[in-house]
């Protein structure tokens, strides 16, 4: 049985930082739709978003994202290849005010993408899922909660994550723009790229794959 210990300042910091990225999935892109099931056609909900070769914005330089979200009100993503740390699954359950039993082992930390990076978002494989849970394409789901972190820590979780803090936004048009210009390309979701290819390998695997948007 997990016992709860008093919530470290930490562990506070975190919870407010994933129902901030629960609040923020829950509502719809500014004059778009719900976005939880499904994607309005021609969105590019559950596709790979690749940073073009030329692309000089060194925040999405060789950036590889997976697009949780888009509508005609704007579009988020979540970068998946720029990890920038490690966590012990038993410095995790310290770090949200849990005590139980956490497998040896680490967790790998994102950089999800320059916007909000106080907004943490974990990615993991469909077959895990709570309440606030999200599926983007029935291989991959969203849940922005600090239990899916409690559940990796003691390998309750799911089979397959990827933690991230921040994430990759558009307004209404602005992405739509950036593929006209052929700053991305585009590739269909594979759970191998999200989650178990060498993260220095991902941008170019996907370029592999890529085709033109637009």
């Amino acid at each position: 049985m997990t016992s709860h210990i008093p919530e470290s300042p930490a562990g506070r910091i975190l919870r407010r930082v994933f129902l901030l990225a629960a609040l923020l999935l829950s509502l719809p892109l500014a004059g778009g739709a719900t976005t939880d099931l499904g994607a309005p056609e021609g969105s590019l909900k559950g596709q790979l978003l690749i940073a073009a070769p030329e692309m000089d914005d060194p925040r999405f330089a060789h950036a590889v994202i997976l697009m949780v979200q888009h509508d005609q009100g704007g579009a988020l993503g979540i970068i998946i290849n720029r990890p920038v740390g490690e966590m012990s699954n038993a410095d995790l359950l310290k770090a949200i005010g849990t005590s139980g039993h956490p497998v040896d082992g680490k967790v790998r930390i994102f950089a999800g993408g320059p916007v909000e990076l106080n907004v943490g978002f974990v990615l993991h494989s469909a077959e895990y899922r709570r309440p606030e849970t999200q599926d983007i394409d029935g291989k991959v789901a969203l849940t922005a909660s600090p239990d899916v972190l409690r559940d990796i820590a003691e390998a309750k979780g799911p089979k397959k994550s990827l933690i991230a803090f921040g994430y990759a936004g558009w307004g209404p048009g602005q992405l739509e723009s950036e593929l006209m210009r052929h700053d991305w390309f585009v590739a269909a979701e594979d759970p191998a790229l999200v989650f178990d290819e060498d993260r220095a390998l991902v941008w170019k695997d996907a370029m592999s794959r890529r085709s033109q948007a637009l």
